[in-house]
């Protein structure tokens, strides 16, 4: 028996043995994980779903699928010692590093926009009014 989660199907053909075990064992501390990958999927979808009229609402859809396609082949990759599932998973799990960076990075420079138009926009009204004199509007 294996230290490894699961045992290879009998119908999977093992061409390096030598590589299959390093994607295992490589592949063992997300497999070991895959079910908080599909539990943080699942919320995300469910998350995106209110929100799914706005296009908004894809972003999170589309990270949970990703997580779930994540688990999935992390899974299959943990099995049988599959390089291109193990490959999968990474690529799926890197996409979503990614797309969480560029919301994070859109978010900073929003929230930056707001702070410099919160100082701005109060010292223009304060200019507006010198330059007018309030009691010759009727």
């Amino acid at each position: 028996m294996s230290n490894y989660p699961g045992s290879v199907p009998p119908n999977v053909i093992i061409a390096n043995n030598g590589e299959n075990e390093f994607v295992r064992e490589a592949s063992l501390p997300l497999y070991q994980a895959r079910g908080w990958l599909k539990f943080v999927g699942i919320m995300l979808i469910l998350g995106g779903i209110p929100s799914a009229l706005a296009l908004v609402g894809i972003i999170p859809i589309w990270q949970g699928v990703l997580l779930m396609q994540a688990a999935s082949s992390i899974e299959t990759a943990a099995n049988t010692g599959q390089k291109y599932a193990f490959n999968s998973a990474m690529s799926n799990i890197k996409t979503f590093f990614v797309v969480n960076g560029i919301l994070f990075l859109i978010g900073i420079i929003i929230a930056l926009l707001m702070i410099c138009l919160s100082i701005v926009l109060p010292l223009v009204g304060i200019s507006l009014i010198s330059i007018f004199d309030p009691s010759t509007f009727k």
